[in-house]
């Protein structure tokens, strides 16, 4: 039997949305999960999760096609951190993963209008952008789980009604008169006066939300545009994002530097770049995860992984005491851990080396009297010309260097050395240098 789910919390909403997506499922053959977290924030935790239990044992007994599936949080929210932001967190990883594991690729949330329209205000006061204004998305893929709002246009006076109709038990959560929360905030003292002021608040604001989720999508599908012409590999090219005008400069920023950080960006870094990203120097600005840096006129994202320098002196070579050869003729990932990354290795028709020099490897730092050919027709040069003429910023050279027998094979930033690629019609195998 196929099942879905919904994030059952013991409330007014979720209880509501239960006992319709229950009646609901029955006739389609669906099974129906009510996710339930203890977030141990409340005495009265252990009583909303039993409330519920009771609650689908007595729909399941009438032969109600539901089951109810808990999951208790073992973490806390580490000091000084939200804990709205915690709890929201912790909330839906559970669910997702109490989901995935019970089968239900659907999760159904109870979030209404005035909820939307809540989330709306606190955005703005917060500064948000569009995307922030945005608020709730009726439906989105996320983590492999698609997380659907259905009631997000009903009013909550229609959810007291069906409450009302069919007599449902509900459970109130105490921690909603705490006014340290801004949401509680919020509906005590903001909410009463507004709707008083202004009757039609809710639908509106929930309305400029819609408009916002649509500006958004509009925006996103402007940078794609942009990208597309300012990016390089994974670098931004900054001559031909400044040709673009202002606002499209920001919108693409935004755009490339979410892809990369996996969150939006602080607004102060996004005008900090504006300002301060130029075609010409080389300027470094720290990032969440990482940092930013422009060279030759390109803007590169690196990882946190990538910039710390290399633990110990690694070193291995063939014949010598202490030493150990390393076998890369397997493709997949090789983990390093004395250098702080992996050697990434993949099967190739050209320009790898022979799968037998691969079994055959050492690992070593580069040394002043290296020198490497990037062509069969250039002569071989030292590895600072070769880095310089190749464009390869400075803190995309560390990592080691592999040799065979004593001769260089594979120097990072710049490939495989031309004299020792394998021939054709030979099983051969790439090399990639991955910082972790």
């Amino acid at each position: 039997m196929s099942a879905l789910a919904v994030a059952y919390s013991g409330g007014r909403d979720s209880t509501a949305l239960l006992h319709a997506t229950v009646a609901a499922a029955e006739p389609l053959g669906l099974h129906v999960l009510a996710l339930h977290v203890h977030h141990g924030l409340s005495v009265e935790a252990d009583h909303w999760m039993a409330h519920g239990q009771a609650l689908c044992e007595r729909w399941a007994r009438r032969g109600r096609p539901v089951e109810f599936v808990a999951r208790v949080l073992s973490t806390r929210p580490a000091r000084g951190e939200s804990v709205e932001a915690w709890a929201r967190q912790a909330r839906y990883r559970a669910l997702r993963e109490m989901a995935v594991e019970h089968g239900a690729d659907l999760v159904l949330l109870a979030h209404h209008r005035r909820d939307q329209a809540e989330t709306f205000v606190l955005q703005a006061l917060r500064g948000g952008g569009v995307a922030a204004l945005s608020a709730m998305p009726r439906k989105v893929r996320r983590d492999g789980v698609t997380w659907a709002r259905p009631w997000l246009d009903q009013p909550r006076e229609r959810i007291d009604a069906y409450l009302r109709r069919y007599r449902l038990a509900h459970v109130d959560d105490d921690t909603n008169d705490d006014e340290r929360f801004a949401r509680n905030r919020l509906r005590a003292r903001v909410w009463p006066a507004l709707t008083e002021a202004f009757a039609d608040a809710e639908a509106s604001l929930a309305g400029a939300a819609q408009w916002a989720q649509e500006a958004s999508a509009g925006l996103a599908e402007l940078a794609a545009v942009d990208l597309a012409t300012v990016c390089l590999d994974d670098s931004l090219e900054v001559a031909t994002w400044r040709a673009l005008s202002p606002v499209r400069q920001s919108n693409a920023l935004r755009a490339w530097l979410r892809e990369r950080i996996g969150k939006p960006p602080p607004a102060t870094l996004v005008e900090r770049l504006l300002k301060e990203l130029r075609p010409t120097g080389a300027v470094r600005w720290p990032v969440p995860g990482g940092a930013l840096r422009s060279y030759r006129g390109r803007l590169h994202y690196e990882a946190a992984a990538a910039l710390r320098p290399l633990r110990g002196s690694f070193a291995v070579s063939s014949g010598k005491e202490g030493s150990a050869l390393l076998d890369l003729s397997a493709p997949g990932v090789h983990e390093i851990p004395e250098w702080s990354g992996a050697l990434i290795v993949e099967r190739v028709t050209s320009g790898g080396i022979p799968a037998a020099t691969a079994a055959r490897l050492t690992l070593r730092f580069r040394a002043p009297g290296d020198r490497f050919q990037s062509g069969p027709a250039r002569p071989p040069r030292s590895l600072k010309l070769q880095y310089q003429a190749a464009g390869v910023p400075d803190w995309q050279r560390h990592g080691p260097v592999a040799c065979h027998d004593g001769v260089l094979v594979y120097v990072p930033g710049l490939g495989i050395d031309a004299r020792v690629v394998a021939g054709l019609g030979e099983a051969q195998l790439s090399l990639r240098w991955s910082p972790r």
